[in-house]
């Protein structure tokens, strides 16, 4: 799972992100510790600490004291907006621009697209 081109905090931050989004984790539910995590991708926990405290900072997550961490209420809502906003402005918004100096209308565009989405 781990990739050299991002920092590891990152890679772990992700991870929980996409089980949270898949519904692995669902809202309410425990997280691994940071030691588990540590253990399982062979890394330290002071970095796994900072990829789950970047969730904490985030809202996405929250502590129990004496328990551990937990997904919040309104956290795959909170990821799936995040994750549209960053889909748009990496990719949709660069395909429309490059399809207007193409000379390409949107119906042409969004033909395309739908043309691609069935041939999948």
């Amino acid at each position: 799972m781990i990739d050299e081109s991002k920092p590891i905090f990152q890679q772990i931050a992700e991870q929980i992100e996409n089980d949270i989004i898949a519904g692995s984790l669902p809202e309410e539910s425990q997280v691994p510790s940071t030691n588990e995590f540590a253990a399982f991708h062979r890394i330290n926990p002071a970095t796994a600490g900072k990829g789950v405290g970047m969730l904490v900072d985030d809202g996405i997550l929250y502590k129990k004291r004496g328990i551990g961490m937990f997904v919040s209420t309104g956290a795959r809502e909170q990821l799936l907006a995040k994750r549209r906003e960053s889909f748009r402005d990496d990719f949709v918004l660069p395909l429309i621009s490059e399809a207007k100096k193409l000379g390409l209308s949107p119906a042409e565009l969004i033909h395309l697209i739908t043309q691609e989405g069935e041939a999948s």
